[in-house]
């Protein structure tokens, strides 16, 4: 796989234009993995975050079924960002830009355009969608990180409730009852437990100590979804800009609807002390 290179004095990325995969995020003072390292790191959400019940949704009266995915029998997992090949727009010491154009008979029809890039001590992804079609559409946009986890390493961050894990990996109700495990209000260890699940209400910031090694993540979204599988060295802190399966939702929150030649954004910052 084809893999572009970029360093600062304290981090080390390695980006891959096929799905505009970060391989590898490596704080040099540390001599120690932030990302996970395995196939993809972390890789853009869009045109839209996670899953959507059914594959379809109403807009304007209208049902839209959304396309079917090779990697998931049931949803258009995800979106198609993070499984098509992006254009490496220019390349540079400072920050790597990719640019994809795609189109889909259910309305989706955009070009994104993607900024990696290290300043110091601060690895940031900006990424912006523009839709192109003349029918008007919904989009969500997201990133999914893959945080390396050790058997030390504590989160942090606020919410003001969740919506629990139910059948296909789609959200239950809402709920303001933070269990055990899902209330990471104070900085703790990660239970070593299957979970996946939806916040609401967050502040746009979360910790990842391990050690001496402290990363900020910070994103301006209340949605935060979080995976972590038992026995496995990672833990997923995935801002997004919709909640799971938003587009069924009454007022479809955080998704935005699009006419031609109009944009979306969303930025992610992470920060290693």
């Amino acid at each position: 796989m084809q893999s572009l290179l970029l360093e600062s004095d304290y981090l080390r990325l390695t980006v891959a234009p096929q799905g505009a995969a970060i391989l590898s995020l490596d704080s040099l003072k540390h001599q120690q993995p932030i990302l996970y390292t395995a196939e993809k790191a972390l890789f853009p959400m869009l045109p839209l975050a996670n899953r959507v019940a059914g594959n379809c949704f109403r807009l304007h009266g209208e049902m839209v079924t959304l396309p079917k995915s090779p990697v998931d029998e049931q949803f258009f997992l995800h979106g198609d960002g993070w499984l098509k090949s992006w254009q490496v727009e220019t390349e540079d010491s400072q920050q790597i830009v990719l640019t994809l154009d795609s189109q889909h008979e259910c309305g989706f029809d955009y070009h994104a355009r993607l900024v990696y890039r290290l300043e110091g001590k601060c690895f940031i992804a900006e990424l912006q969608l523009t839709h192109r079609g003349s029918k008007p559409m919904v989009y969500g946009l997201g990133f999914h990180p893959f945080f390396h986890l050790t058997p030390a390493t504590h989160v942090q961050f606020g919410a003001t409730g969740f919506w629990p894990e139910g059948e296909s990996h789609l959200p239950l109700e809402w709920s303001d009852q933070l269990t055990a495990q899902t209330n990471f209000i104070t900085a703790k260890i990660p239970d070593n437990h299957w979970l996946n699940v939806g916040y609401s209400g967050w502040n746009g910031l979360a910790l990842i100590e391990s050690g001496d090694l402290l990363v900020q993540l910070k994103c301006s979204t209340p949605y935060l979804m979080v995976f972590r599988m038992a026995d496995e060295p990672f833990i997923c802190l995935e801002p997004q800009s919709h909640p799971v399966n938003a587009h069924n939702m009454a007022g479809q929150p955080g998704l935005v609807c699009l006419g031609q030649g109009e944009t979306t954004r969303l930025a992610m910052e992470m920060m290693v002390l």
